[in-house]
């Protein structure tokens, strides 16, 4: 069993409030997030849903290169996008959407074991399953050609 932290520290109030974000890893140190870069367009902080997004991204992008390894496939290169939407909902928020976007190289594969290994890593992978009451989560895959020599 392997568990992971993180911690917020808040001062003030709603809109005027302000956080900061760290990680265990001090990947995020005290990083700032508040009312203006959640549901503005202020880009000197983050978000919880795009960190739950990248979170989402990751697990995924390495599941699929878990599984491509055990059908004995080796993945050159992998990249993931996660959108996240949230939307109002009565008097609050709710997270209705995720769509992944994938393309990899994975030499040696056809189309459709590339697309069956990508619908089983986001169905298998702990962030999906953690995500199962996102009323829509969504993938669109897609297989690059790998380069020839």
């Amino acid at each position: 069993m392997t568990e992971k932290t993180a911690s917020v520290h808040w001062e003030g109030a709603g809109k005027i409030g302000l956080g900061q974000i760290s990680t265990e890893t001090a990947a995020l140190k005290n990083y700032p997030y508040g009312f203006s870069s959640r549901f503005e367009d202020d880009r000197r902080g983050t978000n919880p849903e795009e960190l739950l997004g990248a979170a989402h991204a990751a697990c995924f992008t390495m599941a699929f290169s878990f599984a491509c390894e055990k059908a004995g496939l080796k993945t050159s290169d992998i990249d993931t996008e996660a959108r996240v939407s949230l939307s109002k909902q009565g008097e609050g928020f709710i997270i209705d959407k995720i769509s992944l976007t994938m393309q990899a190289t994975v030499p040696g594969i056809d189309e459709a074991q590339f697309q069956q290994i990508a619908a089983a890593a986001k169905r298998d992978c702990p962030l999906s399953k953690a995500l199962a009451g996102v009323p829509e989560i969504t993938l669109t895959a897609t297989l690059r050609l790998a380069a020839s020599r």
